[in-house]
């Protein structure tokens, strides 16, 4: 569970991002505790994958500051980012889709660090395990989504940014995912963030949830909370 007297994993202090002349974040600021997993929620266009962009340093901000476990690494690229302990699963596919998907997670442990044996331990709890010998190019879009996220995890991240992790998975597939960020949050003890269009799925994982709103954070409320909230209930008809 997150600490709540820990210097926070991540976090950004009046993010500010322009594209094309026009502000598509306003100002965000967020915190996300060890073993804390945030969902970041809003309507499409509200910002969420240029927050995670951003965060990842992917996409250049305008002003603000970002920091992992107290390192200021606003300036620094992804690369330098992961150094510091940030795992990244964009939106879009990142397999390297003319290798099984065994070597994918060999590549990727050897370029991001982690245990052969988390790796394998992985790939059996996000149902990979008879996958292995499978090139990428052949697997289903759930299949490739959840390969994906087993090379994200398996390096054992101090923080992971999750855009639309739920993305072609079906319900089963959706249920190890879910268990494996929460083996990755509250037994690990990695910040986890987690922008989804499945917000009832994705909400039932968060130990707190922002609403993105025209690019600034409107609230920050506990699950529960923020199902009721009318104004997540404007944006979203169906909250159970």
């Amino acid at each position: 569970m997150p600490r709540s007297d820990a210097l926070p994993a991540l976090a950004c202090e009046g993010l500010t991002v322009d594209l094309g002349g026009r502000a598509v974040l306003r100002g965000v600021s967020l915190a996300v505790a060890p073993g804390e997993i945030l969902g970041v929620f809003g309507p499409s266009g509200a910002g969420k994958s240029t927050l995670f962009g951003a965060l990842a340093g992917e996409v250049r901000i305008a002003a603000g500051r970002v920091r992992i476990g107290g390192e200021d690494v606003t300036r620094a690229p992804l690369w330098r980012r992961a150094r510091s302990g940030l795992g990244w699963l964009p939106q879009g596919p990142s397999v390297l889709w003319d290798l099984t998907v065994a070597q994918n997670l060999a590549v990727f442990r050897a370029a991001a660090g982690g245990s052969a044996d988390e790796a394998a331990r992985t790939a059996v709890e996000l149902g990979l395990a008879d996958r292995l010998d499978v090139v990428a190019s052949g697997l289903s879009g759930g299949e490739r989504r959840r390969l994906e996220l087993a090379r994200a995890v398996c390096a054992g991240p101090r923080v992971l940014l999750c855009d639309e992790p739920f993305a072609a998975i079906d319900p089963h597939g959706a249920a190890s995912v879910a268990a494996r960020l929460r083996r990755l949050a509250h037994d690990q003890g990695a910040a986890v963030l987690i922008a989804d269009h499945h917000v009832a799925e994705a909400l039932d994982l968060c130990d707190r949830a922002a609403l993105l709103l025209g690019g600034e954070v409107a609230i920050t409320l506990p699950p529960a909370d923020f199902r009721r909230s009318d104004l997540v209930r404007a944006h979203y008809a169906v909250l159970v």
